[in-house]
């Protein structure tokens, strides 16, 4: 295992905009959201294991995931998922785990990945992860995958990049601009420099651990502390303290905008966040009408519509356009399909409802 990289799988994400179908307590990562057998967390896994070995994994979720983690990745074992005691940002998660691959391998090569992604074209996508790898080694750069657009989509992050011929393969990376509006989004489209965030990354341990020593300096204090306490019985208890001092920062806002070491590979390989149901609609089968029916429906003057309810109900549904209807459980979600922008309030409205509905 010395020259295969650990992998970090950040898992601890509530998955509201796929609400009612994702709960507080049972959310996106953890479901098989795309009809496959194996659920988001699962493809994740058997993606990245090509790289890397079960023992180099590291899964960082919240602690009231970890059973779930546990009983859908029996390749780990129990020191290898990371509970965080509060929600935190990736800042925070990445230092987590980040200082425990120190102690165990200053050496360590490491690959970031989101755990609620899809890649549809393996073979490019392993070999964009090969050359993020090579390119790794290289001085103290920080190595970020962007997707090269093909639609002004506002529900992902931008990233834009300086093309420098003698680098070869990896650009360097001028800006990170959050989900931006649409007339902005088609401004990045036709400038050409832009590329979507992917959320994933690859780095030498070092690299990271010296990049939150000059931009984080007060959360790098707080995990070098920890030394002494990761992988033994007292790092949950100190992991506990650790997250009440550090601040609630993503890794982009805290790092990736003010290092001069971040560098981009470009990827097209057919991939997804999977960030809503109207991204899902877009990956199924659909009918004739543009309608993705999970159910026992029957559709009248309905078109460009998502409907999956319980197969013991039989849904009729007349004269919809752009609409999802979905059955969960104890809810019942009739709304616009692209007003992804709306379940913060969704979620909110229905909590004072009662803590079961969310």
């Amino acid at each position: 295992m010395q020259n295969k990289p650990y992998i970090v799988v950040l898992a601890g994400g509530i998955g509201s905009k796929f609400w009612p179908y994702s709960r507080n307590n049972y959310p996106k990562q953890f479901l098989d959201i795309l009809g496959t057998g194996r659920t988001l967390l699962q493809m994740t896994f058997d993606r990245f294991v090509k790289f890397s070995d079960p023992k180099l994994f590291l899964v960082v979720t919240n602690k009231m995931y970890v059973d779930i983690v546990k009983e859908q990745l029996p390749e780990i074992s129990d020191e290898q998922i990371l509970g965080e005691p509060l929600r935190r940002n990736t800042a925070n998660c990445i230092a987590y785990a980040s200082y425990k691959i120190k102690k165990k391998d200053p050496n360590a090569r490491v690959i970031v990945t989101p755990s609620d992604h899809l890649v549809i074209n393996e073979l490019p996508f392993q070999q964009k992860i090969k050359q993020g790898l090579k390119e790794a080694e290289k001085a103290h750069h920080l190595i970020t995958i962007g997707i090269k657009p093909n639609r002004p989509e506002t529900g992902y992050g931008y990233i834009q990049y300086i093309e420098k011929p003698k680098l070869g393969l990896v650009k360097k990376v001028k800006t990170f601009t959050e989900k931006p509006t649409k007339k902005l989004a088609k401004t990045f489209l036709e400038s050409g420099d832009f590329v979507w965030n992917s959320g994933m990354f690859i780095w030498k341990n070092e690299s990271i651990i010296r990049a939150f020593e000059k931009h984080l300096p007060e959360m790098a204090e707080v995990f070098e502390e920890g030394m002494e306490f990761y992988d033994s019985t007292d790092e949950s208890g100190f992991i506990k303290r650790a997250y009440s001092l550090v601040k609630n920062v993503s890794i982009d806002l805290g790092i990736m905008e003010k290092s001069d070491e971040v560098y981009l590979l470009l990827g097209d390989f057919g991939w997804s966040d999977l960030g809503s149901w109207l991204s899902i609609h877009q990956l199924k089968e659909r009918d004739k009408n543009n309608n993705v029916v999970d159910a026992n429906a029957v559709l009248y003057d309905t078109t460009n519509s998502y409907i999956k309810v319980s197969p013991q109900k039989l849904v009729v549904v007349h004269g919809l356009d752009n609409y999802l209807i979905n059955e969960s459980e104890n809810v019942i979600l009739i709304c616009k399909l692209d007003a992804e922008n709306k379940f913060k309030e969704f979620v909110a409205d229905a909590k004072n409802k009662g803590e079961d509905y969310i």
